[in-house]
């Protein structure tokens, strides 16, 4: 009598033995023209505008931490709380002067770092989405005892994660402003050819601050260039000079992987909640835009088309347009953005957050 599962064991191990090796991590030095501070793979080493807390939780198996900043600067509280969240390219930091003006109307203000950006951890094995994204940032502020609805305020990225953290906790979200979003289009189904995560990977370890800076002017500052502008790119361009750059690159891969096959624009008309969408009409954002082909290419990016179309698939919007600002109107022209802003929610008065 044959008994064959005797070799099952050797049959597993000879296929373990045979079978190719994951994609190597290993990357080439950074280019030796790429001259600037070198960050760690957490930022560290670049300091940012109040001091930066760590939530520390564990997620999918794994010990995590949240950088964030919790700013109470308000001379006269109003008791509301504006939690900002920061784009791809973004950081907690770059939210300064939106910090500072929503503070000077009485507002406390979080601002954190999601998992995989900045200041945040870089899991080498996490199963990034938007929900995942959106239960740590709950996570996160239920550990400072903010429990109720909050003014969220979310840009590029960052805004299609507020649509996502609207939809999944709308009695936590009383007013949600979002910033030049991405993922008003659905780019696959507009005919942009996927990327594997190793493509995105090695794509990313080519990034270097003059490729930030010029991606930086033409698309989020509308073709113009102020010295204010580079700190924000030597923040991002350091990390890709450090010690750390494998892993920042791979969570990059990982978070763009995420963007392209997790659209929101299919679900705006279920957004509850007074919404702002703020919309810089010179934007051209679009992820994955320079792997299609010309005709797809052509009509990718039209904010100025897609603001509108947003605006009336959601049931309580007001659009404000920038006829000449960029992806970032917030640093382009703080002044004009945080008028309409505070002018929208002055307009929208919504109750306190309970503590």
């Amino acid at each position: 009598m044959t008994r064959p599962l005797i070799f099952l064991p050797l049959l597993v191990l000879a296929a373990m033995l045979l079978a190719p090796a994951p994609p190597s991590r290993a990357a080439a030095a950074p280019p030796a023209d790429d001259a600037g501070p070198t960050y760690g793979p957490e930022l560290e080493g670049f300091d940012y505008p109040w001091p930066v807390q760590r939530f520390r939780f564990a997620s999918q198996g794994q010990a995590l931490q949240m950088a964030y900043m919790d700013i109470a600067l308000a001379a006269a509280p109003n008791g509301r709380v504006a939690v900002l969240l920061h784009g791809k390219n973004f950081c907690a930091a770059t939210w300064k002067a939106t910090v500072e003006a929503l503070a000077a109307a009485g507002y406390r203000v979080v601002a954190p770092d999601q998992v995989g950006f900045c200041k945040s951890s870089k899991p080498a094995s996490y199963q990034f989405s938007f929900q995942q994204l959106a239960a740590n940032t709950r996570a996160l502020l239920a550990s400072l005892g903010i429990n109720g609805p909050v003014t969220l305020v979310g840009h590029s990225t960052g805004g299609m994660l507020a649509v996502r953290y609207a939809l999944m906790y709308p009695d936590q979200v009383g007013r949600l402003a979002l910033v030049d979003p991405i993922g008003l289009e659905d780019w696959k189904a507009e005919g942009v050819p996927w990327q594997s995560v190793d493509e995105w990977y090695r794509r990313e370890l080519g990034t270097t601050a003059g490729r930030i800076r010029d991606y930086e002017r033409a698309t989020y500052y509308a073709g113009q260039w102020r010295p204010e502008y580079e700190p924000w790119v030597q923040m991002l361009a350091g990390m890709y000079r450090g010690p750390g750059r494998e892993a920042v690159a791979w969570d990059s891969a990982l978070l763009y992987d995420m963007i392209f096959t997790q659209p929101v624009v299919h679900e705006l008309d279920r957004l509850a909640v007074p919404v702002l969408l703020m919309i810089g009409d010179k934007d051209t954002t679009a992820i994955g835009k320079d792997l299609a082909p010309p005709a797809v290419r052509a009509r990718l990016g039209d904010y100025p088309a897609l603001g509108k179309a947003a605006a009336a698939r959601i049931p309580h919007a007001r659009l404000v347009e920038f006829p000449d600002l960029g992806h970032a109107p917030q640093i382009q022209a703080p002044d004009r953005f945080h008028a309409a802003l505070l002018g929208w929610l002055a307009d929208h008065p919504d109750d306190p957050t309970p503590p």
